[in-house]
Order: C-alpha cells, then sequence, then structure tokens
C-alpha cells in the first residue's frame, strides 16, 4: 500500500515508503528545525551573524562523531567495535552535544551578559576542533573519509524507527521554542524593556538555549552537521515578511525551512545518474545567492 493506494510493482513500494518518504520527512525537520534554532539564536544574541551551533552543539557532536570514527587511532581498538553499528554514532553525537549543552548551561546561570555566552559558545567550538584535528592527525585515511563524510550531512540514512525518535525530539524543542514567542519578541528592544515587562531573563533564556540544543543537537546527531540553513532562512523570512515579530516569523520560517531544504535535496539528486551530492554543499550554493539577490534588492536588512 502506498499514501494514495496500492503500488503494483513491488521494487517501488519499497523505494517510496523505506527511501523516498523518510527522506522528505527527514528533510522537512531538518530544514524547518534549523531555520527555528537560527532565529532564536540571532534574537537571543541580537546578532545576525549568529546561527544554531554558536553554542559549540554541533562542535561538541563533531567531538563525539570523532572519537567514535578516529578514536581507534590514538586509542588503539578500544573505539573499533563501536563502528559496527550506526548508532553509535548517533549516541556518540547525542551525548557530545549534551556534554556542550551542560558546560553552557552551567556557564549562562554564572554570567549575567548574553553576549558573554555567545563568545564562551565558540570557544568550546574552538577547543573541540582542537581535538579533532589531535584525532585526525593520528587516524588513518580510511578514518578520515568516513568521518569527512559523516560532515558532508545527509538526509537519507534514517530508518523510520530513527525518524520516530528524531521527530519526538525535535517536537520538543518546537514546543519550547513557541512557550518562548512573547519572550522573543520582547528581548528585541533589549534586557530593560523585557524586564519591565515582567520577563525572566534568566529562565527565558534558560528556555531559549534547551530549545535550540534540543533541536539543533538532535539535527546533528541524526543528519550531521548541516550548515548555511540555519544561518541564511531566518534573513530570508524577514526579507520577504518585512517583520519582526515572532509570532510570525516562527511559522513562516519553519514553512521557508523546509521549502528550501526540499528543494536543495532534490537539486542534490543528479537527474539521470546515481550521484548524490552532499547536501552541505548545495544549501550554499542555492542558498546563498538567493539571500545576497534579496538584501541587494531591499537595500537594507531588517532585524
Amino acid at each position: 500500500m502506498s499514501l494514495f493506494g496500492t503500488i503494483e510493482n513491488s521494487t517501488w513500494e519499497v523505494i517510496v515508503t523505506d527511501f523516498r518518504l523518510p527522506k522528505a520527512i527527514t528533510a522537512i525537520l531538518v530544514g524547518s528545525g534549523l531555520g527555528i534554532s537560527g532565529l532564536l539564536m540571532q534574537t537571543l544574541f541580537r546578532n545576525p551573524l549568529a546561527g544554531p551551533f554558536v553554542l559549540g552543539i554541533s562542535s561538541g557532536a563533531s567531538l563525539g562523531v570523532a572519537l567514535v570514527i578516529l578514536g581507534s587511532g590514538l586509542f588503539g581498538g578500544l573505539f573499533a567495535t563501536a563502528l559496527a553499528t550506526k548508532w553509535s554514532i548517533v549516541i556518540a553525537a547525542s551525548l557530545g552535544s549534551f556534554l556542550v549543552l551542560l558546560a553552557v548551561l552551567s556557564v549562562s546561570n554564572r554570567v549575567r551578559d548574553t553576549m558573554a555566552i555567545l563568545i564562551i559558545g565558540l570557544m568550546f567550538g574552538s577547543i573541540t576542533a582542537a581535538v579533532v584535528s589531535v584525532l585526525s592527525y593520528f587516524s588513518s585515511a580510511e578514518q578520515l573519509q568516513q568521518y569527512i563524510f559523516w560532515g558532508f550531512g545527509s538526509l537519507s540514512n534514517l530508518s523510520w524507527s530513527e525518524l520516530i525518535i528524531f521527530a519526538g525530539i525535535y517536537l520538543a524543542g518546537l514546543v519550547l521554542s513557541i512557550l518562548s514567542i512573547k519572550g522573543l519578541n520582547s528581548l528585541l528592544l533589549g534586557d530593560n524593556y523585557a524586564k519591565s515587562l515582567g520577563l525572566n531573563l534568566k529562565q527565558n533564556r534558560f528556555i531559549i538555549i534547551i530549545a535550540t540544543s534540543l533541536i539543533a543537537g538532535t539535527i546533528t546527531a541524526f543528519a550531521g552537521p548541516i550548515a548555511f540553513i540555519g544561518l541564511a532562512i531566518p534573513h530570508l523570512t524577514r526579507q520577504i515578511f518585512t517583520t519582526s515579530n515572532h509570532k510570525i516569523l516562527l511559522p513562516a520560517v519553519c514553512l521557508f525551512g523546509a521549502i528550501v531544504m526540499l528543494i536543495c535535496d532534490s537539486i542534490a539528486q543528479i537527474p539521470g545518474s546515481d550521484y548524490v551530492l552532499p547536501i552541505n554543499a548545495i544549501t550554499a550554493l542555492v542558498g546563498a545567492p538567493v539571500v545576497i539577490w534579496l538584501l541587494v534588492r531591499q537595500r537594507k536588512m531588517i532585524f
């Protein structure tokens, strides 16, 4: 059976139900999730260059995967058995992003300045990148190739069971994002204005960080570190709707993020060929010119 009736060819049924449909749903979740995460971070830090991975979440996930894939080159056979299952990479990425999240949250409770959290997140990213470099130095060419391929990002590796777990964590982050809409609108005019409205800045910041970490960390764990979408989609949405109201921006970012990711995935599937281009390369090649064109056309950036 299919969504629209019976598929006579069993091969087509397998392709649609076990490959095409999960891949399309993954693209929708990844695109909308990265768009939401980018919007939350740009509003929280009031920085147009902030993206979903500025807190070091992606770097932590990359470190976890590097320990699994590249670690055997430095620690011998300790991590060799972990390569046998795909779930080991997902779990390693999740643990890495979770540990970085704990570090960021512990810092956020002690630091009042939001920009300091941004800088600390970038420093965590630098530390993890340095550790990955050391692991890479002691790794074989085969291990490096496997790690590089993971870094390209992929939308086609999820089964239905993995997709259900992915969607469940994504929905939890989405609910937290919706609950923080009022706080996000208040932050646009500064911390003092938000305090005058009775907003608990520390609690609101905590919710935003948790929501971003849940969504971005899960996406990195299941689909790899997909760049550009989280940075560009919020700007693209603002240029089209010319508003800063998150009641409008949040659903619009979900929609545009999903559409752009589906388009990029379609382009990555080279027609008439068995090759699939890295999704990371396509997102930047397709998306960047569009954002540049919109900014030039509008002649100003709405933020």
